[in-house]
């Protein structure tokens, strides 16, 4: 049972080092979140990039082939044609044109996590800590002695070996 107990600082190190590994380390549950985070966002704005882009292949294909959108488009440049007269009205703004928000660019980021290092210095700590608890535990119970012999306590009836008359 004594030796079992050393295995124990072994098993706490052990535990200890998973234990922080899985919660802050590198591959860690935390990680893993914060790249799902990452994962949404950059769906979400590929999704709208998607749409921008079908909208604007639609917009082409009117532009090829369709001549009213053809002559709207021409009219906005302020483009007439022979048979229109051009009547200027002075003092409006001019009409705002499209534009497309296209998004702002996306940098993956690093999760942020614990070095490995760090994780295995946690559970050497705590593997060395619990050895020196339970090796201070067991000089205080006097299971180990050091620099003196123990002397026999002897309990119970004395008796003593004396000759026989």
């Amino acid at each position: 049972m004594k030796r079992a107990k050393y295995f124990f600082a072994i098993f706490s190190a052990a535990f200890s080092y998973v234990l922080v590994s899985v919660t802050v380390g590198q591959n860690s549950i935390r990680c893993f979140n914060q790249m799902e985070e990452q994962r949404r966002v950059i769906s979400k704005r590929t999704d709208d990039i998607q749409n921008i882009n079908s909208e604007l292949r639609l917009e082409l294909t009117a532009l090829q082939f369709d001549k009213a959108v053809i002559a709207a488009y021409a009219r906005r440049l302020d483009y007439v044609r022979d048979d229109e007269k051009l009547v200027k009205i002075t003092g409006l703004k001019p009409a705002q044109t499209a534009l497309y928000d296209t998004g702002t660019v996306l940098r993956h980021e690093e999760p942020e996590f614990l070095p490995e290092k760090y994780c295995k210095m946690i559970g050497v700590f705590f593997g060395i800590l619990t050895f020196v608890i339970l090796f201070l535990y067991d000089v205080n119970a006097g299971n180990i002695v050091f620099g003196r012999k123990k002397s026999p306590i002897i309990t119970g009836v004395p008796v003593y070996d004396l000759p026989q008359l």
